[in-house]
């Protein structure tokens, strides 16, 4: 059957590639990104053409994470044109590398205002309706860098572990509406996310750092390396990875995937050994009923 679909950050990367493959299968979709009239014009564009020439039912929708009154407006437009709203795949995001430090607060709430309270913006403006249908779906795009800390990338680390947080929270509390919370945890990919990382805005505090700072070129020359191999994976493995969920029956979609073989090898027995212990945390805070049935912690990507 067809889901009727809200994706954030839409305009490139794995949200562009999702909205595509989805529409194509079918779906309705509401591909949604901020600027649509200024620096997102092209993008807005090209999926308009898209729609039109396959014959698609692909939308696209002015929505800024950052703006309550922007995410509000786009969600009622969503609902207005299509009635309800089965899917909502939470892929808006930014990510940044350098040393901790010369990072303002400033910057942290930045950071944290994207990928966290953007998340909560949005999933506050459709679960109203979702609770009414007692049924449907929320996608949160994590990382593996959401469950293992890496040097220089503390500030996007941190608002990804507390995304993990608050979409387990929601799957506990949204089971006796029907409604399932899940992550994905991509690897590195290619994608235009790492042509808009955050640097450290402090520099009198970089400086001070000297020779000391060179583990932060360390670590984005890593992920320059795996990103510019000839043989770097693009969006497709991870849109396909949405697309299998939003398809895929209930009773069967795992809580977190994990999409890169490589980082799927680091993170199973951790994303394992935490999912044993969501209904022990249920069960201490007398409250068994909200885990639900037993799931696996994983499933290949």
């Amino acid at each position: 059957m067809s889901a009727v679909v809200l994706i954030t950050g839409a305009s490139t990367g794995f949200g562009r590639e999702t909205a595509e493959r989805l529409a194509r299968r079918g779906h309705h979709v509401f591909a949604t990104m901020r600027d649509i009239t200024g620096r997102n014009a092209d993008h807005r564009a090209s999926l308009e053409r898209l729609a039109g020439c396959e014959g698609l039912r692909l939308q696209v929708l002015e929505l800024d994470v950052t703006d309550e009154e922007s995410v509000q407006k786009a969600v009622l437009r969503a609902l207005h044109d299509a009635g309800q709203l089965d899917v909502v795949i939470n892929n808006a995001g930014v990510a940044g590398i350098g040393v901790t430090e010369a990072y303002t607060p400033q910057q942290f709430q930045q950071m944290f205002d994207i990928n966290v309270f953007g998340v909560v913006r949005v999933n506050r403006a459709v679960l109203p309706s979702m609770r009414k249908r007692r049924s449907d779906l929320l996608i949160h795009v994590s990382s593996g860098a959401g469950r293992v800390a890496v040097p220089a990338m503390a500030a996007y680390c941190a608002s990804k572990f507390a995304l993990e947080a608050l979409a387990d929270a929601y799957r506990f509390e949204l089971l006796p509406f029907g409604i399932d919370s899940v992550l994905v945890e991509p690897g590195i990919y290619r994608t235009p996310i790492f042509d808009r990382l955050v640097f450290p805005a402090d520099g009198t505090c970089l400086a001070s750092y000297g020779k000391a700072a060179a583990y932060a070129d360390d670590v984005l020359g890593t992920f320059k390396a795996v990103i510019n191999a000839p043989d770097a994976p693009g969006s497709d493995e991870v849109a396909e990875t949405f697309v299998r969920l939003v398809e895929m029956a209930t009773s069967e979609r795992p809580f977190r995937t994990v999409v890169s073989p490589p980082i799927r090898q680091l993170l199973e027995p951790y994303n394992a050994a935490a999912e044993a212990l969501r209904p022990v945390v249920a069960q201490i805070f007398n409250v068994s009923a909200l885990a639900g049935v037993d799931r696996t912690a994983d499933v290949a990507g």
